[in-house]
């Protein structure tokens, strides 16, 4: 990732206990698009899961209407493409889970937030950068 124009990082922290790193500058991700997904000032985003993004899982999340491919110039969003790295709405990747569907994440870039509804365990079976 290219980090030179990139936002300093929130005082946020990872599923790790560790400071949130950033997740993705290209394309630029996070609910308030610093590249974090970070929960921001009273928890109050929840795309909170760093994902790589795989065909199956844009595929699938798109028959469940949450279409992350199609691109929308009018929003500045270029589509996500197998292999972008993207903040997910927790949620979203819960449902992707159990549906059997869900993308690998990376734990680093994990809002800790997101063990309000997804257990460490379950979010390690899917972990890229796990030592």
């Amino acid at each position: 990732m290219n980090h030179q124009n990139r936002i300093e990082g929130p005082n946020e922290y990872n599923v790790l206990g560790e400071a949130l790193q950033p997740c993705s500058d290209d394309p630029l991700t996070g609910f308030f698009r610093t590249g974090y997904c970070a929960a921001g000032p009273e928890n109050a985003a929840v795309h909170l899961v760093c994902i790589e993004a795989t065909a199956e899982f844009l595929a699938y999340s798109k028959s469940v209407g949450n279409d992350l491919s199609t691109p929308r110039p009018e929003f500045g969003f270029t589509g996500i493409v197998p292999g972008n790295r993207w903040c997910l709405v927790a949620a979203r990747w819960l449902q992707a889970h159990e549906a059997g569907k869900a993308p690998r994440i990376h734990l680093r870039a994990t809002n800790r937030k997101v063990l309000d509804l997804v257990p460490l365990d379950i979010l390690k079976r899917y972990a890229i950068d796990l030592n």
